[in-house]
């Protein structure tokens, strides 16, 4: 196991849709779990999609994460755990309505004590008591180092 990897995680949704195409699937847990709020989120990308290709497209993104994880739930722990994320992002001067389902996907993580997989860090920035894990997106060029 690589030393930065843990055993257990939580996927952000960008994670979960990006993982048919993530070129260093090493960068995640053994152990990829998803929240019941990403299948949420995951669940109104059809319903929003413009076009049948689109829409078919998302559908077939819910249906396999369906297929391959067993969500954790939003319960007590989490709504407590939600309260403190709120409160983090209102001291580092966000709303945490802009970004509920991140902030519900945080509050998911910190209760079950799980570190969060994703590509958009700066979604979660602010938030005290999680622990951040960066994935490369797919569709960054990685810098040239010269």
């Amino acid at each position: 196991m690589n030393p930065s990897q843990h055993r257990r995680g939580l996927l952000d949704t960008n994670t979960v849709i990006s993982l048919p195409r993530l070129t260093e699937p090493s960068v995640l847990p053994e152990e990829p779990l998803i929240s019941a709020i990403t299948l949420a989120e995951l669940s109104v990308g059809p319903l929003v999609a413009t076009s049948e290709v689109e829409r078919a497209a998302r559908q077939a993104q819910v249906q396999q994460a369906e297929a391959d994880f067993d969500p954790l739930p939003f319960d007590v722990s989490a709504a407590r755990a939600f309260a403190r994320v709120a409160a983090s992002l209102r001291r580092a001067g966000r709303k945490p309505t802009t970004r509920a389902y991140d902030a519900m996907i945080a509050a998911v993580a910190i209760a079950q004590g799980l570190p969060l997989y994703t590509s958009n860090i700066e979604d979660f920035t602010g938030i005290d008591g999680l622990h951040v894990i960066a994935v490369p997106h797919p569709d960054q060029v990685p810098e040239q180092r010269t």
